[in-house]
Parts: C-alpha cells; sequence; structure tokens
C-alpha cells in the first residue's frame, strides 16, 4: 500500500483536537501493521494553489499568524505544518493517478475551512486546495470528493459556491446522516454515493473516524460497520477503475489508541481490495 508522509506533516495537538499531531500516531500504527509500506514524501502546496481555494488575504493572515487558524490558536508549528498536509493530498492524488489505485494522506482538518475562514479544527479546505491545483494541471479532470467524515463538510461547500462546482461533485455524508441514522441504510447508501461519481477521474476519500458510536462528537457506525463502510468504498472505486486519495478526517475518542484503530483499519481495508499487495 502506498501513503504520502513527512514529519512536517505534524505539529504539536491543539486543545480538543488530534489532528495536527494525528499523522505521526498513525503513520507509525500502519508501519507496525505493514512494514513494508510504499512512501512518498509530500510535495507542499504553494500560496498560489491555497490560493485557489480560498482569499488571499485569509491565506497570508493564518500562514503570517495575524489570524488565528482552525483551533483558535496562532501556533507557528501548525502554521508550517499547513502547507505540507495540504500537499500531502495533491500529492496522494497525484500518485493515485499514476497508478491508478489507492493512495493514502495520513492528515486531517479540511472539510469546515471555507474560503475566507478558518473553523473547527480545520484551517485550510486540502480537499479543496487539491482538485482545484489538479484541475489546473489537467484541465477537464473530473475530480470527486466523498466525504465521510460525520460532520457536515460546510466550508468545502462554502468554497464551491465561490468559485463554482464545474468538474467536482462533492457528497457529504454529515448534511444527511445523523446520530439516530439507521447503519445499514448507510451502507447499503454507499453504492448509490459512488455512482454519483462513476465519471469522475479521481476521488478524493475522507474517511472519517468520528461516525463511531462512541466518537463524543459523533456517531452511529461500530467499528466493524466503519469497517465495512471503508471496504465497499476501496472495493466500489476499485471496479469502477477509479483511483482514490484518501485521508483521516475526524475522530475525538479518548485515548487517542481508539480513533487510530479505525484508522488502520481503513488501512486493512485498502490491502483487502487491493489484494494484500503493500
Amino acid at each position: 500500500m502506498r501513503v504520502v508522509y513527512s514529519e512536517l506533516m505534524n505539529a504539536p495537538a491543539q486543545g480538543y483536537s488530534p489532528s495536527a499531531a494525528k499523522p505521526a500516531a498513525v503513520m507509525a500504527a500502519w508501519l507496525d501493521a505493514w512494514p513494508r509500506l510504499q512512501v512518498r514524501a509530500p510535495v507542499p502546496v504553494t500560496r498560489e494553489q491555497l490560493c485557489l481555494a480560498h482569499d488571499a488575504a485569509f491565506v497570508d493572515g493564518v500562514l503570517s499568524l495575524r489570524r488565528p487558524n482552525g483551533f483558535a490558536t496562532r501556533s507557528a508549528e501548525v502554521a508550517a505544518s499547513l502547507p505540507w498536509t495540504s500537499g500531502a493530498l495533491l500529492t496522494a492524488a497525484r500518485w493515485a493517478l499514476e497508478v491508478r489505485g489507492a493512495v493514502a494522506a495520513p492528515v486531517s482538518g479540511f472539510h469546515h475551512a471555507g474560503w475566507d475562514r478558518a473553523a473547527d479544527f480545520c484551517t485550510f479546505n486540502g480537499l479543496m486546495v487539491a482538485a482545484l491545483a489538479l484541475r489546473a494541471e489537467r484541465p477537464g479532470l473530473r475530480v470527486g470528493i466523498l466525504d465521510y467524515d460525520y460532520h457536515y463538510g460546510n466550508g468545502t461547500d462554502d468554497i464551491l459556491d465561490r468559485v463554482g462546482r464545474e468538474g467536482i461533485v462533492h457528497i457529504t455524508a454529515g448534511e444527511r446522516w445523523h446520530h439516530d441514522a439507521d447503519p445499514r441504510a448507510f451502507l447499503d447508501n454507499i453504492h448509490h454515493d459512488l455512482q454519483a461519481m462513476a465519471r469522475c477521474d479521481l476521488v478524493l476519500y475522507q474517511a472519517g473516524a468520528d461516525p463511531h458510536v462512541d466518537d463524543p462528537l459523533g456517531g452511529f457506525l461500530t467499528t466493524q460497520q466503519l469497517a465495512m463502510r471503508d471496504w465497499r468504498v476501496f472495493a466500489g472505486l476499485r471496479e469502477m477503475g477509479i483511483p482514490v486519495a484518501w485521508d483521516l478526517a475526524g475522530g475525538y475518542q479518548d485515548p487517542l489508541a481508539k480513533v487510530v484503530g479505525i484508522h488502520v483499519n481503513t488501512m486493512r481495508a485498502v490491502v483487502q481490495v487491493e489484494g494484500g499487495a503493500v
């Protein structure tokens, strides 16, 4: 299995959310389970690429620490990591297109970031940065954003409302599926969501851990149901011949090992679908 990773993607955890420091914890667990992972370093995104999805004054304000990040802090370490986290997903997407398969970027903190605002642990919207950068590089490329974080990807919709939706299909589970949802109905609906992306050349998949039934900010799926969710996504995209770059999105259980375990299960689903090759 393929992973994009660098220590530069990490920053100290900021308050309630573990996401800034989560890449290292998840990567360590993945390597413990699969020592022969193929790993590439991310290429950081440029200011110009960030500005494809965000107001330039907002980008400059965050990077210069004049404006708070999505954790409501002005951490220099977080600011330094931001080009690398968005860059990890963009690098993973390019690699996925290259190999026509699945590539992981163990990063979080994207879908609540809007055109000119950070919010709810999200600073820059790496989903939209990656999608728009790819479409700038490859005119006509069709990108799907399959957001299975528990929460509504309001920032992604905000940016799409600003820049237009041409060539991008966005599905955010948090718009419809809430804590009282029927898990079986959600799992059965995955096929419908994938069919909505049948004409996409690439899918960016947010494999959130916060839909877990025990998540303090979720959820309605058991550990086994989350694993089935991921297997159905990866198996369905593989059958359709659509490459996928995927990230971690949310997850807030304590201790962090519970969240990491869910992300390990997501990687296990990829390995199973791709025939056990790492």
